[in-house]
C-alpha cells in the first residue's frame, strides 16, 4: 500500500496547494486534538509563505496514487547563532490515509533534509496520548519536555480580584504597553529583558539560546503583522529605567475568541516581586477594555515549570491538556 504515496517538496507554495494544506491539518487535528480550534486557511498560507524570525522553512506534501493530499511535513531549519543545529517538524496526515506510508515516508524526507542542513537535532509536538506519540517513539524521537496546556476563561475572572492585583503596584515599578512593535525608548530594554527567556526550563531539549537586541525584536514584531497577526505587550519597568518583566498576547488574523500567550518572563534580578502575576492581570484587562471579542487565552508551560504554572493557577487559568516534545538525534552523514 505504501507504494502509492508520493511525497512532495514544495518550493513556491501555491494558493491550491495552500488549500490543501489546510485541509490536511483540520482532519488531523479534528482527529487526535478534539475542541482545539485549527488554524484557519489565511493562518496556514501566512505561516506557509512568509518568512519566520530567523529560520527558513522547508516544506513537503504526500499525495495517494489518485493525486488527493494525504499529508504534509514542514521543517523550520532555525538559522541563528546559538540555535543553527536544531530543527523543528510539524507532521500531519488526514485520518482517512493513515496506516499507508505517507508518514514514514514524510519523515524520511524530513531527516534527509536535516543531514543535509547539518542540524544534529530534531524536535516535535505529540498530544499525550495521541497517534503521533505513538508514531515519534516508534521512529527514534526520545521524549524531552512535557507541557501542561492551561486555558483562561475571561469572564469567569471577577473584575474585583484585578483591580486588586494591577492596583497593587510593587513598589517603585510601573506598567506600560504598545501594539505591533515596541517603541524606539523601549527597544534595548525591551530586548534585555527578552533574554530572561533563555532559562526557561526546557528539560532535557536540545533547544539552544537566542541572543536578542533592538533590531532583532522589531523583526520579530514585523514577521507577526506580515503574516496578519496581532501582537499585545504589557511591561513591568523599574524606576532605574529597566524592564523587569513583560507579557505578550498573540491575536491570530481575524481576532477570534482564543488568544495566544506568547513570552511571559521576569528579568532575575526583579524577581520575587510578584511582576509575572502583575502584568499578566493587567492584560487580562486590556484585553476586556480594548479586545471585547477575546473570550479566552491558552498558555503552556512545562510541566518543571513550577512559578509561572503557579502565578498562571492563581489568575484562573486551568489545566485541559497536556502534550509532549520529543527529540530526534539526527546521525551524521
Amino acid at each position: 500500500m505504501s507504494e502509492s504515496v508520493r511525497v512532495l517538496p514544495l518550493q513556491r507554495v501555491s494558493a491550491a496547494e495552500a488549500a490543501a494544506w489546510h485541509e490536511v491539518v483540520v482532519a488531523s487535528m479534528a482527529h487526535d486534538l478534539p475542541g482545539v480550534p485549527p488554524p484557519g486557511p489565511g493562518q496556514v498560507t501566512a505561516q506557509l509563505t512568509r518568512p519566520a524570525l530567523g529560520s527558513r522553512r522547508l516544506t513537503w506534501l504526500a499525495t495517494g496514487a489518485d493525486g488527493v493530499p494525504v499529508g504534509v511535513a514542514g521543517l523550520r531549519v532555525f538559522t541563528s547563532a546559538g540555535r543553527d543545529h536544531l530543527a523543528e517538524l510539524e507532521l500531519h496526515v488526514d485520518p482517512a490515509h493513515r496506516r499507508l506510508g505517507a508518514g514514514s515516508r514524510l519523515l524520511s524526507a524530513v531527516v534527509a533534509a536535516c543531514r543535509t542542513e547539518n542540524r544534529r537535532s530534531l524536535v516535535a509536538a505529540a498530544a499525550d496520548g495521541s497517534p503521533g506519540e505513538a508514531f515519534g517513539e516508534r521512529l527514534g524521537f526520545h521524549r524531552v519536555l512535557t507541557l501542561d496546556h492551561l486555558i483562561l476563561r475571561l469572564d469567569e475572572l471577577p473584575e474585583a480580584d484585578l483591580l486588586r492585583i494591577v492596583g497593587t503596584a510593587p513598589p517603585g515599578y510601573r506598567l506600560t504597553g504598545w501594539t505591533g512593535t515596541v517603541p524606539d525608548e523601549l527597544a534595548a530594554a525591551f530586548a534585555e529583558a527578552k533574554n530572561a527567556m533563555n532559562d526557561m526550563p526546557m528539560g532535557d531539549m536540545d533547544y539552544g539560546s537566542v541572543a536578542w537586541d533592538g533590531d532583532r525584536v522589531r523583526a520579530m514584531a514585523k514577521v507577526i503583522a506580515d503574516r496578519g497577526d496581532t501582537l499585545l505587550t504589557i511591561a513591568a519597568v523599574h524606576e532605574d529605567g529597566t524592564m523587569a518583566g513583560y507579557t505578550e498576547i498573540l491575536l491570530p488574523q481575524g481576532s477570534g475568541p482564543r488568544a495566544q500567550q506568547y513570552d511571559t518572563a521576569v528579568v532575575p534580578a526583579h524577581r520575587g516581586h510578584g511582576l509575572g502575576l502583575w502584568v499578566k492581570a493587567a492584560m487580562v484587562r486590556h484585553l476586556r477594555a480594548e479586545h471585547p471579542g477575546v473570550v479566552e487565552i491558552e498558555t503552556d508551560n512545562a510541566d518543571d515549570n513550577a512559578h509561572m504554572l503557579a502565578v498562571n493557577h492563581r489568575l484562573g487559568f486551568r489545566s485541559y491538556r497536556r502534550t509532549h516534545e520529543f527529540q530526534l538525534d539526527v546521525p551524521a552523514t
